[in-house]
């Protein structure tokens, strides 16, 4: 009897066990046949721009991915436009020509859209970035693929002209005291982003092709957190704003290079070279 009762026990065991696994592989099935998407490959955009009243273009790409996206042959049309919640303004701050696409499976089913980014009347600094909530509408070409419910995220970052790139006369100051002046060269390496020759007190820099990356945003100057002279993991960060002065172009960056002895402050200021 206590035999055939543990018999009994196994069996159900059993039953039960297959029945968990029943509906997830009903899930499976399910999802295999699911619905494809028409939607973007990024999450978030930042477009940086001067307001210097030109038109800068940005293009975002379009795909359709989904379980059976590789099955379809079909092409695939649809339309983007701003979703509820964008602050950015049409015709302000944006503006797209190219609001219809045709995705087809010789292109692997990929698009780009040109976000054209306006400058023309934008007065820097802004309070808030104006965002775009991009979303994808009237999908048609197959039954199983639709528009995204998740647009894509777009900030326009309006910054200020920024010219500082050429040559200085340095004087460097470390917290103790210490003085190093030299002169150097200023390159220009993206929109408001800037490389120095030299960091710290090191002469010559420590990497000649590298010295020290700094931002300019509407005369407020920022090191960000770096590698020192992109070479040693010592940190290379900003602990007060920097500046420029637009009447005489100085330029004075406040930083700190952390060292395992104590971390050591610098101000370094940049006088144009006439």
């Amino acid at each position: 009897m206590r035999t055939f009762k543990y018999l009994f026990m196994i069996v159900l065991s059993m039953t039960l066990l297959n029945s968990c696994f029943e509906d997830p592989e009903i899930d499976l099935d399910l999802n295999d046949e699911g619905t494809n998407v028409a939607g973007f490959d990024d999450a978030s955009l930042s477009f940086p721009a001067i307001a210097d009243g030109e038109e800068y273009d940005f293009e975002v790409q379009v795909k359709v991915i989904g379980p059976t996206s590789m099955d379809l042959t079909s092409d695939i049309t649809l339309s983007v436009e701003a979703a509820e919640g964008s602050t950015a303004i049409e015709g302000t701050h944006y503006r797209i020509d190219n609001k219809d696409l045709t995705l087809t499976k010789a292109n692997n089913y990929l698009g780009r859209v040109t976000v054209t980014m306006l400058t023309e009347g934008i007065e820097t600094p802004l309070d808030e970035l104006p965002v775009l909530l991009l979303g994808t509408t009237n999908v048609s070409g197959a039954d199983n693929v639709t528009e995204t419910g998740k647009p894509v995220n777009i900030s326009f970052s309006y910054a200020c002209p920024s010219f500082l790139a050429g040559t200085y006369n340095v004087e460097t100051t470390r917290g103790d005291g210490a003085v190093g002046t030299w002169t150097e060269t200023i390159t220009e390496t993206g929109v408001g982003e800037y490389l120095s020759e030299y960091v710290g007190l090191w002469d010559p820099p420590l990497n000649p092709d590298y010295g020290m990356k700094f931002t300019d945003v509407c005369d407020v100057i920022t090191v960000p957190q770096q590698n020192l002279a992109d070479m040693y993991s010592n940190q290379v960060y900003s602990h007060l704003p920097g500046s420029v002065n637009p009447e005489t172009g100085v330029i004075t960056i406040n930083y700190t290079i952390e060292f395992s002895s104590g971390n050591s402050t610098y101000t370094a200021v940049y006088t144009p070279v006439e």
